[in-house]
């Protein structure tokens, strides 16, 4: 359930890849600039990797942050679903929870097609509405989706190839 003062939404691409690729580069909670661009650098802070890890993310200049520290919630191999909250950090994307889940396409008749749904909810920053930020973090959300299509599809390809 969320609050008033929350925004929710759900970005899905489509990526030609096998979900064994695209998960390969999405449960990988230590290394989120393989695919986000806007991620400088991270260092796991904290835990083994599974749930209950702490990483610090620096983010790249000319956003309206600096760092982020994040905690994975869920990351459920058998499944394909990994989720992550932010616990604290320079930004203004408070209380932000992501589920991303990825899922077989039917509709396709081919089994190397994966559909990935990542979904949100965050506190709407004092001075934004609820549209300005929705659009703000849906625009980050399907970069990172696209990056991450591109970077599935070439490892699947390589893959492929040999």
């Amino acid at each position: 359930m969320i609050s008033p003062n929350q925004c929710c939404s759900a970005v899905i691409q489509r990526i030609s890849a096998p979900i064994s690729a695209v998960w390969s580069v999405v449960r990988r909670f230590d290394n989120p600039q393989a695919y986000k661009h806007f991620v400088k650098s991270c260092h796991v802070i904290g835990g083994d990797g599974n749930v209950g890890t702490l990483r610090e993310v620096r983010v790249i200049s000319g956003l309206p942050a600096a760092s982020s520290m994040e905690r994975l919630e869920i990351l459920d191999e058998e499944s394909h679903v990994i989720s992550f909250s932010v616990v604290g950090g320079d930004h203004r994307l408070v209380n932000y929870r992501s589920v991303t889940t990825l899922h077989s396409d039917p509709s396709s008749g081919n089994i190397g097609t994966t559909i990935v749904v990542e979904s949100y909810v965050v506190d709407i920053p004092h001075g934004n509405t609820k549209e300005e930020t929705c659009v703000f973090v849906d625009t980050i959300v399907k970069c990172n989706l696209q990056s991450l299509a591109q970077i599935a599809e070439n490892l699947s390809r390589r893959h492929t190839a040999n």
